[in-house]
């Protein structure tokens, strides 16, 4: 499925999408950068509610199809603005994180 689709069947909002086709074939729930640096695989969703800069380096690093940020949390435009020159997807959603996971799993189980 790709980040696109993930967005309109979860009823996510776009907040940057550079990259709307790029594949997803997993999902990892994580606010520990450390620790999902070095769990998370390529092409994961990445659940967070963390927004600041660093999640930007993290998803670079892990190379994940996007970081989907829950509880309504947003982020800045300067942190926009980079992850569009990145070509890194962020999405962000109203519920929480466990809702958020849930609906991918539905869709990628």
């Amino acid at each position: 499925m790709t980040v696109n689709e993930f967005k309109t069947t979860a009823g996510l909002s776009a907040l940057c999408l550079p990259e709307p086709d790029r594949e997803i074939r997993g999902g990892y729930v994580g606010d520990l950068l450390s620790w999902v640096m070095g769990r998370a695989k390529a092409d994961d969703a990445w659940i967070t509610i963390m927004s600041n800069q660093n999640i930007l380096a993290v998803a670079s690093l892990a190379d994940v199809a996007c970081i989907i940020l829950a509880e309504g949390v947003k982020l800045e435009e300067d942190l926009l603005a980079t992850a569009r020159d990145k070509g890194i997807n962020v999405l962000c959603g109203e519920g929480d994180a466990f809702s958020i996971a849930a609906a991918l799993a539905r869709e990628l189980l």
